[in-house]
Formats: structure tokens, sequence, C-alpha cells
């Protein structure tokens, strides 16, 4: 899978599982995850339009994932592990993404870099 398809999918999670989480508990918090995945749809996007911006594109959708999975570990997780049910569910999916769609892009950074 490439970084993009990746980035993609890790956006669409961020703000399908955020809405649902905001439908659920009517918490504005509830989209910051939402944000996230618009902004890394938007880098998709760019990305795939802007092929020069591509390695710019790239950088700035890994801070942001690394930004989003560090919030939703750090502060979400433990919360979510008390309470259970489907908000941990939604959260690992979010984690999941986010930690595949970084580990894709680290792999390209170091294949670019190895070439």
């Amino acid at each position: 899978m490439s970084p993009a398809k990746s980035n993609l999918i890790n956006s669409i999670s961020l703000i399908a599982m955020g809405l649902w989480g905001y439908v659920e508990v009517s918490s504005i918090t509830a989209l910051i995850p939402v944000i996230f995945g618009i902004l890394l749809l938007i880098c998709y996007v760019v990305s795939s339009n802007k092929p020069d911006l591509n390695k710019i594109v790239a950088h700035i959708a890994v801070l942001l994932t690394f930004i989003i999975l560090l919030s939703l570990i750090g502060m979400r997780l433990p919360k979510s592990l008390d309470d259970g049910g489907l908000g941990l569910l939604r959260l690992l999916v979010m984690i999941g993404t986010s930690t595949l769609a970084i580990g894709l892009f680290v792999k390209s950074f170091i294949d670019v870099r190895r070439k």
C-alpha cells in the first residue's frame, strides 16, 4: 500500500469516527479528529494534483498524523479504556489507521533516502 493511499484511509477514518463520536456524545472535542482528518484529506488532494509539492505535503501529513496519534494515545486512550464500548472501538480504529499511515510514510522516506 502506498503512503498516499494510507493517508487517504486515515483521513476518512478520522473524519468518520470523529463524526460518529460527536453524534453519540455531542462533545465539541469529538470533532478534533475530524479537523485533522480534513487537513490530511487536503494534503492527499494537494499531493495528487501537484507532484512537485509531494515531499513537503508528505512531511506535513506525517506531522499532522503524529500529533493526532500522540493525542489519541496520550489523552483519549486512558479514558476510553475505562469507559469501554463503542468509544474504545472508534479510538482503536483511529489509532490503527494513524499508526499504519505513519509506518508507511516512514518506510517511504527510508526507501527514498536509500536511493
